[in-house]
């Protein structure tokens, strides 16, 4: 008879750890920065189909790297969290910290389950406020934990090296040009220090425009308005970004007002 085989509980979460870090830092990073009308997002991603970055709600955004199929299943949970919570109460009452705390607690219990793998997942929830210093940006690892960021923040790839360059260069007040290019620039770095050239059909680019009319301040930045940033480094027309119409089929709230 063989006798069994014991593994302390801290080695086994540092293992469950271990594993989820690792295929995290597989994927393509994406990175969050505050500027002077709202938060930009930029991933570096060629698919026009599996998006990273997408709405939640009317000032509500989410952003993940990871398993695809694992933070999708997320964001669509979110979206329904969202629709219900505003529709019983108030849409103000649909906050980023609320939606966080959700997202947590599912990471959390999946985390700490021996019944399951952890999700290979990092998530970021944003919220523009009606200033910069309303503006709320929360970063979930895989365990569930939330993380209050401030400025700038990178997941994914070399995420530790991202954020180290971002922290040094960004400041308040951008324009979205000048943070756009900040962002692409932490994105172009490897892991040797080298840089390398990313266009506009690498990248993935949103905002959450906190001077847009409309309730959603969330909108794509696409095509001419996107090359022209980057080209340039000087700001472009705003309205020439696309809506975002990612879960429609989820979310009645993301149908223009």
């Amino acid at each position: 008879m063989t006798t069994p085989f014991y593994v302390s509980p801290q080695q086994a979460m540092a293992d469950r750890a271990e594993y989820a870090r690792k295929g995290i830092a597989r994927g393509r990073s994406v990175v969050v920065l505050q500027y002077a009308d709202g938060i930009v997002f930029v991933a570096e991603n060629p698919s026009r189909a599996l998006h990273k970055v997408s709405e939640i709600y009317d000032r509500i955004a989410f952003a993940a790297v990871g398993k695809y199929n694992e933070f999708e299943n997320l964001r669509i949970g979110g979206v329904r969290y969202a629709d219900l919570r505003g529709y019983t109460y108030d849409r103000e009452d649909v906050t980023a910290r609320g939606l966080a705390n959700v997202y947590a607690q599912t990471l959390g219990t999946i985390f700490s389950s021996a019944a399951e793998k952890p999700y290979e997942v990092e998530l970021i929830v944003a919220e523009v406020g009606e200033g910069p210093e309303d503006d709320q940006i929360y970063r979930l690892p895989h365990d569930g934990s939330i993380v209050d960021e401030h400025g700038s923040v990178a997941v994914g790839g070399n995420a530790d090296q991202i954020s180290t360059y971002l922290d040094q260069r960004h400041r308040d007040g951008m324009t979205l040009a000048e943070a756009l290019k900040l962002a692409v620039d932490s994105l172009s770095r490897d892991n040797n220090g080298g840089e390398r050239s990313l266009t506009a059909e690498q990248l993935e680019v949103a905002v959450l425009d906190r001077n847009r009319p409309q309730k959603r301040k969330f909108k794509r930045v696409l095509g001419g308005q996107l090359s022209r940033l980057l080209e340039s480094g000087e700001g472009a027309a705003d309205s020439e970004a696309s809506s975002d119409g990612d879960g429609a089929e989820e979310s009645t709230s993301e149908s223009e007002d």
